[in-house]
């Protein structure tokens, strides 16, 4: 069987050099014929690192417990390790390592034959306690090689076997790159419905919410991980002792991603940032009956940035109370937060807590989404609504979007109010001009001294109970010349009333069909 040469030569622990590395593999997956674009290039170059960054962390876990004289069980046996097929002198190659990787049975690196390399990725159990067996086969269920020569894909993996694993700074530096690939790819998505939330709108509302170690911390839409990437910086910054790593490791972050890819992404994402073992539900998190989530499914923080615009079936519809139900899944979504959240205070003595990234038809819709609004209103305690200015979410969507937060101290008593505002000569934001952190400054400082001016005011939660609960009030300062605004913002502008307008004619359609009835 045809078999290759490895290359010894070891790769320096630098950003030029693993930028170098990965660019290299990338041009490489170019050349196949069966891979299309990033869309297909990332996903393959994930499960490859996923497999030598697993086989690395088993390395360093046996050495360990040979050290303690404690018994070592592989997640995964010979022959299908990564050094056994992939680093090994004489690792498979062409059509030998494309059946190896893809057919039910095959012939492996040993001689023998048996079930393929994906084929018995999928079956793995978790036993003892030991979820890791259970996560990669949930990885791989989905997954799936696409590229069509077996040496193309040697040179991928010869390329990947490079990276050190177990190096804290290429950890960390693979892991920015590794950002920077998942960025590209949803780039490239275009109208694909993944929705990329721009990094300096995750940092700033978990800055804002500010987890604190031995606090839960729930993403309940994950996609790619950045939230709980984020989130685990945050909390990693206050980690001091072997106890502290432990509390942090030990089930503080917790997503739910039900598509294939970004289940991988996100797992890779949180393992290269340094999360040992993510705790990401591979199911619909709207899947469960809204009344039979009890306290031991409750967390302390959520964040996150649901799908809107979308329609859930109506199996799951029937998940929620009957006169709630609807199949916009943003509302299905902010329901499931509200009943997700601790009802007691949590371990650092603070009501659990919410940021949540809803579009405009949310603030003003009535009927159902009026209904969910009273109850958040009434028994939670919306203190802030951020209102994002168009083009955050550009190339991605212009549906004008605001940051929603809340927590179990309530009931409200008052909406603030903050309109964020494009910088100063900006007319909006793009792919290469995007939202930034430092211009949240501004937000910051005002977030603990509240006062009114001119990018800050306040409702009364009575008036928006009278008001049907229509969130979305105007700045009262705000001096709106039309004839000074970019036409990005008059097309977004018009979408919105056009919004608000179809609104009160199904409200009024609905009564003028109860009158004739």
């Amino acid at each position: 069987m045809p078999t290759r040469k490895k290359n010894a030569t070891a790769t320096l622990t630098t950003a030029q050099s693993l930028g170098s590395l990965l660019k290299s593999a990338r041009d490489i997956m170019r050349k196949d014929k069966g891979l299309n674009g990033d869309l297909d290039r990332l996903p393959l170059l994930t499960w490859v690192m996923f497999l030598k960054f697993l086989d690395d962390l088993e390395r360093q876990r046996e050495d360990e417990a040979v050290l303690a004289g404690a018994r070592f069980r592989a997640a995964i046996e010979p022959p299908y390790r990564w050094r056994d097929w992939a680093a090994a002198k004489n690792g498979l190659t062409g059509d030998d390592l494309l059946a190896f990787v893809n057919n039910e049975v095959a012939a492996r690196c040993d001689g023998s034959t048996g079930p393929g390399l994906f084929a018995m990725l999928r079956k793995l159990t978790a036993s003892n306690g030991d979820k890791r067996r259970e996560v990669i086969a949930t990885v791989f269920q989905g997954m799936d090689n696409r590229m069509k020569s077996g040496y193309l894909l040697r040179d991928v993996i010869d390329k990947v076997d490079a990276i050190h694993f177990t190096s804290s700074d290429e950890l960390h530096t693979l892991g920015a790159l590794y950002e920077n690939l998942l960025r590209e790819m949803r780039d490239a998505a275009g109208d694909a419905g993944e929705f990329y939330t721009p990094r300096a709108a995750v940092r700033l509302m978990v800055k804002l919410l500010d987890p604190r170690l031995g606090e839960t911390v729930l993403d309940p839409a994950s996609g790619t991980g950045g939230f709980l990437v984020e989130a685990y910086a945050h909390l990693a910054e206050q980690v001091h002792t072997v106890a502290d790593r432990k509390v942090l490791q030990g089930g503080s972050l917790h997503g739910c991603e039900p598509k294939s890819l970004p289940y991988l992404l996100c797992q890779m994402n949180l393992l290269l940032h340094g999360l040992d073992a993510p705790d990401i539900d591979p199911g619909n998190a709207l899947r469960h009956k809204l009344t039979e989530i009890g306290e031991r499914e409750r967390v302390d923080v959520i964040l996150t940035n649901p799908p809107f615009g979308g329609e859930e079936e109506k199996g799951i519809q029937g998940n929620f109370p009957d006169d709630k139900q609807t199949s916009e899944t943003a509302l299905l979504f902010l329901q499931l937060i509200m009943r997700r959240l601790h009802r007691k205070l949590t371990k650092a003595g603070r009501p659990a807590r919410a940021a949540v990234v809803v579009p405009n038809g949310t603030l003003f819709g009535d009927g159902v989404c009026a209904r969910i609004k009273a109850e958040l209103l009434r028994e939670f305690n919306l203190h802030t609504i951020v209102r994002l200015p168009n083009g955050v979410f550009a190339p991605y969507t212009s549906i004008p979007t605001n940051l929603l937060f809340f927590d179990r101290g309530g009931p409200t008593q008052q909406v603030w109010y903050w309109e964020h505002r494009l910088p100063e000569g900006r007319k909006n934001y793009t792919k290469t001009q995007p939202l930034q952190f430092d211009e949240f400054a501004g937000l910051q400082a005002w977030w603990g001294d509240r006062q009114e001016g001119d990018q800050a005011w306040k409702v009364s939660a009575e008036e928006l109970l009278a008001a049907n609960c229509n969130l979305d009030r105007k700045n009262p300062r705000a001096q709106d010349d039309i004839t000074h605004r970019a036409p990005e913002e008059l097309v977004a502008s018009i979408l919105d009333k056009e919004a608000q307008i179809a609104v009160i004619l199904g409200r009024i359609q609905g009564l003028l069909a109860k009158a004739a009835a």
